[in-house]
This record gives C-alpha cells, sequence and structure tokens, in this order.
C-alpha cells in the first residue's frame, strides 16, 4: 500500500494511504483520545474528543473521520486542542451522574480516564436544566442506566450492525436525545437476544450486566452447600486481562487456584461438558446423516443464536441440535451422575458457570433445563464478575502458583478448548464424527478450513464416502446473511455452527472489558483464540470420543450417545419466542 507523507506535532512521518488522521497518529505511536469511535461500525465523530488542528483549516476537525493527504501537517497536542477537547467532557459531564465511587466501571472507565488526564474535577461543569431516566432492570442479564449515558451510541452500533438486532437507538430530539427501545419498551420487553455486545463496548457504566456475586457469597457460606464451579473454554485466557496481563495470556492454573480459596467445594472445567456435547452433537448429526434430515443441523451451544432463531426464525427449530449447551449439560450432569457418586441430594448441590457470556444467565432460567428436578445451573457468572470476587477477596491473582482442576470432571480433550473461539464447536465435532463414520481412529486432527475470525466460512469434507458441506458464522449479522442463503435455496448445508457473538465466546458480552484505544487497533479475537489453539494443540488427547471420563460416564450411567437416559439428561426443547 502506497504511503504518504505528513507531519505531526512538527515531526515528518509517514502513513498508508487512505488512513484518517486518528489512525495515522496511531502508527507513528501517538495517541489521540475518542469516546465514540469504533472502527467500521461507529465513524461518527460525535463526542468530539478526538479534534486536532490541521493546517488550512479554520476549526479543529475530528481526526476519526478526516482523511490525510500528501504534506498535511497535522497538530494534535497544542493548547487550543487541549482546551477543546476539556469543554467538550465539562459539556458531557454536565448531564452525567457522577456516582463514581459506587459504579461499576470506575478504574475502568473511558470518561473517567479521559477526565483525569485533562483535570477536569466535579466543578469544571455547567449547570442548567438536567434530564433524568428510570433505572431498567427489566431484563434478566443486564440493566441500563441513561443517567450514566453519554449518547456515544457505540451500543447502538454493536446491536444494530454487529448483531442486526436493533433494538436499541436514539429516542427524541435535541436536548431530550436518549438511548432507548422503540416506544419506550423496557428491555425486558423487546425482543434482546442477551448477546451482551453493547455492554462491552460502552465506555462509562450506563450499562452493565446484572451482577449475582451475593447469591454466590451467599451459597459459599451456606454450610447444606455443595457448592461446585465449572469455567468455561475461553474465561482461562481472558481472565488475566482483568489483572493486567497481557491479552491472550491463558491463567488457567491461577484461575483454579483462586478459586479454591473463594471457598468452592470442586472446582471442574466446563470443557469435560463440551466432550459430552460434541458425543450427541455428533450422534444426533451422524443420526440425520442416515436420515437424510432435516437439513442444516444448526448448533446449539451459544445461548444468544438459540434465543435468536426462537425469536426471529423460529421456522428453524427443528433445525436446532436439541444437545443444551455444555454449561447446561455439566450442571445436569453435576446434579444426577456426580450427586449419585457422592450421595449427595440435588437439591444440595449449588453449580456456578463462569462463562463469557451474559445470555448464560438467560439460558440458566430456560425450561426444560432441569435433568435432577432441580435448575441445572444456578448462577452463570460472567468473568468480569470473578474478577470482582477475586480482587474482593483480597487473592493477589497474579502472585498464586497455578494449581488443577478436580476430579472427576477436570480432565478434558484439546476439543475442549477450542469451543471458546468461532469454528471450534464444528472442528471439535468432525473430529468425532469422521470417526465414528470410518469405524475406526482418523488421522484427522486439524480442520483449518473452519478456524480463522472472519464472520462466514466454508468448507466440504469427504467422509467415508460421505461428501459433508458445512457453515460457520460467528455474530447474528453474519449468521442472518447465512440463513438467508439457506432459505432461499441459494446454499445448501449440513451442518452450520453459528456462535452469537463475533468471533465466539472469547469475544463474548461478560469478557473483559477493553477500551476502545485498544479494541479499535488490536485483534482481540485473534490474540485470544490463538492461546485455546495452543492449548489444544499441546494436548494428548484431541478428540473427544478419547475422553476417558467421557467413556467412563457413558459405560456406567448415560448408556449409549443419543440413548434414552441420554437424552433425557443432556438435551433439551425449544419454543418460538417471535413477537410478529
Amino acid at each position: 500500500m502506497k504511503e504518504v507523507m505528513i507531519t505531526i506535532n512538527g515531526k515528518s512521518c509517514t502513513a498508508p494511504e487512505g488512513s484518517t488522521i486518528l489512525e495515522a497518529a496511531r502508527v507513528n505511536n501517538i495517541e489521540i483520545p475518542t469516546l465514540c469511535f469504533l472502527k467500521e461500525i461507529n465513524e461518527i465523530g460525535a463526542c468530539r474528543m478526538c479534534v486536532v488542528e490541521v493546517e488550512g483549516a479554520k476549526n479543529l476537525v475530528t481526526s476519526c473521520v478526516y482523511p490525510i493527504k500528501e504534506g498535511m501537517e497535522i497538530v494534535t497536542n497544542s493548547e487550543r486542542v487541549f482546551h477543546s477537547r476539556k469543554i467538550n467532557l465539562e459539556l458531557i459531564l454536565s448531564t452525567h451522574e457522577r456516582k463514581c465511587l459506587s459504579c461499576i466501571r470506575s478504574g475502568n472507565c473511558e470518561l473517567q480516564k479521559l477526565c483525569k488526564e485533562f483535570n477536569v474535577d466535579d466543578e469544571d461543569y455547567y449547570n442548567g436544566e438536567n434530564c433524568t431516566y428510570e433505572f431498567d432492570d427489566t431484563s434478566v442479564h443486564m440493566y441500563r442506566n441513561n443517567n450514566k449515558c453519554i449518547l456515544c451510541k457505540r451500543c447502538v452500533a454493536a446491536c444494530s450492525k454487529w448483531q442486526a438486532v436493533g433494538v436499541i437507538g436514539a429516542n427524541n430530539r435535541g436536548f431530550k436525545t436518549h438511548i432507548g427501545s422503540a416506544y419506550e419498551q423496557s428491555l425486558g420487553d423487546v425482543p434482546c437476544i442477551s448477546c451482551g455486545q453493547c455492554i462491552v463496548v460502552c465506555p462509562t457504566g450506563a450499562i452493565a450486566e446484572k451482577d449475582q456475586t451475593k447469591e454466590v457469597w451467599s451459597a459459599l457460606e451456606d454450610p447444606t452447600k455443595h457448592v461446585i464451579v465449572q469455567t468455561a473454554p475461553s474465561t482461562r485466557v481472558t481472565l488475566g486481562e482483568a489483572f493486567n496481563l497481557p491479552i491472550g495470556t491463558n491463567v488457567e492454573g491461577k484461575m483454579v487456584a483462586s478459586l479454591r480459596r473463594l471457598g468452592f467445594n470442586q472446582v471442574f472445567d466446563t470443557n469435560v461438558a463440551v466432550d459430552f456435547t460434541i458425543m450427541e452433537e455428533a450422534n444426533e448429526f451422524l443420526e440425520r446423516v442416515k436420515n437424510d434430515g432435516p437439513f442444516p443441523m444448526f448448533t446449539s451451544c451459544s445461548p444468544g443464536w438459540v434465543k435468536y432463531c426462537e425469536a426471529y426464525h423460529p421456522e428453524l427449530i427443528p433445525n436446532l441440535s436439541s444437545c443444551k449447551s455444555p454449561q447446561q449439560m455439566f450442571g445436569a450432569l453435576a446434579k444426577t451422575w456426580y450427586a449419585d457418586k457422592m450421595k449427595l441430594d440435588p437439591k444440595d448441590i449449588f453449580v456456578v458457570g463462569i462463562m463469557p457470556c451474559t445470555a448464560k444467565k438467560f439460558e440458566v432460567t430456560r425450561d426444560d433445563e432441569a435433568a435432577a428436578g432441580v435448575s441445572d445451573v444456578d448462577v452463570a457468572l460472567t468473568t468480569r464478575e470473578l474478577a470482582r470476587m477475586i480482587e474482593k477477596a483480597g487473592i493477589r491473582f497474579t502472585e498464586l502458583a497455578d494449581e488443577t482442576f478436580d476430579d472427576p470432571l477436570g480432565a478434558a480433550t484439546g476439543a475442549g478448548y477450542i469451543f471458546g473461539a468461532s469454528g471450534g464447536v464444528m472442528e471439535a465435532a468432525l473430529r468425532t464424527a469422521s470417526e465414528v463414520l470410518a469405524g475406526h481412529e482418523t488421522e484427522a486432527i486439524e480442520f483449518d478450513e473452519v478456524r480463522g475470525m472472519e464472520g462466514i466460512k466454508e468448507a466440504s469434507y469427504e467422509m467415508s464416502g460421505v461428501m459433508i458441506k458445512v457453515a460457520v458464522a460467528s455474530g447474528i449479522a453474519n449468521a442472518k446473511k447465512l440463513i438467508e442463503k439457506i432459505e432461499s435455496g441459494e446454499e445448501k448445508y449440513h451442518f452450520v455452527e453459528i456462535m452469537g457473538c463475533p468471533g465466539g465466546c472469547i469475544n463474548g458480552g461478560g469478557q473483559p472489558v477493553q477500551p476502545a484505544s485498544i479494541r479499535n487497533f488490536v485483534d482481540l479475537k485473534a490474540k485470544r483464540a490463538a492461546a485455546l489453539y495452543k492449548e489444544d494443540k499441546g494436548k494428548g488427547l484431541r478428540k473427544s470420543n478419547n475422553s476417558p471420563i467421557v467413556k467412563t460416564v457413558y459405560q456406567e450411567f448415560l448408556g449409549q450417545p443419543g440413548g434414552e437416559k441420554a437424552h433425557q439428561i443432556l438435551h433439551t426443547s425449544y419454543h418460538s419466542r417471535s413477537q410478529f
């Protein structure tokens, strides 16, 4: 790509042709502050925090949308620029609820950080009329406090462009503009899919997951409860970010150690349940191959995707795999097989999931998720909530020595790890399905065609003389495109993996919040996914059907994959949630 010569703060430098001033500055190690900018989906220049001087321009320009050109002279650090940015912050604060000490984002708030940098304090704001809004906590998974909203519209962009759901937007005009749903409906009354992508892009504490750590603390204090915790595949490569470790650091050992110190009776790995999910899902797929459909079979491990399917495409419910998600399968096994083995009453077992996903909070409340007559999982916490528990307990996370998961639900195959990345569910299922079809051990381990962070991936594989066509989509906007092709007859697939969040669980709505300065210029998804694939590659066993614990549980308790007992415990049902 052609390089353009420009001057920034008196120094000559180059940047790729077509870059904005913001991007050119970043390439040359200069940070320009932003509050509204999200690369590719919210390039609107609304907050005006990124203003700079450009020679020849009468007014300051917004660097996030202003393209560079040969010979351009730019100043990012003049008194005029600083003064403008400070005034913008003061204007924002004039309508902002300044309860910072109790705010869930205190210390990790982009607005707070900028106010500190530009020496804006509580007295430097403009007094006058103000709008106040009711606190909306009607949704199962999150709340919205518009009194903290700065109208950056990142949440609106994430909901409409990444997720193609669009249940929130800017209501009213002028001074009374606010973010809301159509006809001022509450979040609990609109077809939100609970993905939480709006949460991870919010620069302030205007929206956040519903904190359920109090329920977990109470269970840990209750001597009548046997409290089990399970950790999702991706949480081990994201939790470290909450403690300032490099993105993509695998902190599995420290995570296990911290959970023990929090007081959990057993620390288990959801990856083990992933292996069971693969056994059931692969069997279900092979049954469809034998019976010629219905095709395509859609994966069902992403609760955001399942909720979207029920609400927006109920006609596809018969195509959904009936397998419970790994979180729910784990809970079902914990309160049946494990309870029987340990001579425990399922009612006395309290199962906590540590998940990358706010939709897991919704999933816990679904019907037909109670294999033992009680909820399979009691509470689903996000990665962020676990980080807050660790901090509250005074645990020095980065100094912990690594520890390993407990037996018997702690040893998983490599297939379990890759579930956290887009394409991982498909690859894990293909590893087992190909071997079952062949009737003997096969060499097929890595299915590279379904890996990567592209929004839609396609591949075809010949398995024992049968040509299987598969597709993978992550992010509901991409899923919507794929569904349109399927329903129009343009494409025909046998097996389709859909993850509700772009990139999969590694980029889930419950993961540690990264500021736009990182999100816009660092490939979070790729770094986090690489850590999972590295773990998979280092495992001795990489196919779910080779797992010793899987073989044991089927032999002594479940019977055959897809059998009557396995179906009763590990499978679920769906229903239309369409409002149309």
